[in-house]
């Protein structure tokens, strides 16, 4: 995967959400978006 820089847009991609749904970053498109990433649950980082 290639590495995206602060101001570059993200690729959109689309993940399970609560309830069954799915959501996806286009649903979001000129809108602003924080995306956070963290390491796995558990584990120190």
């Amino acid at each position: 995967m290639a590495e995206l820089a602060v101001g570059q847009p993200a690729p959109d991609f689309t993940l399970p959400a609560t309830g069954g749904r799915t959501v996806s970053l286009s649903d979001y498109r000129g809108r602003n978006v924080v995306l956070y990433f963290y390491p796995k649950d558990l584990t120190p980082g």
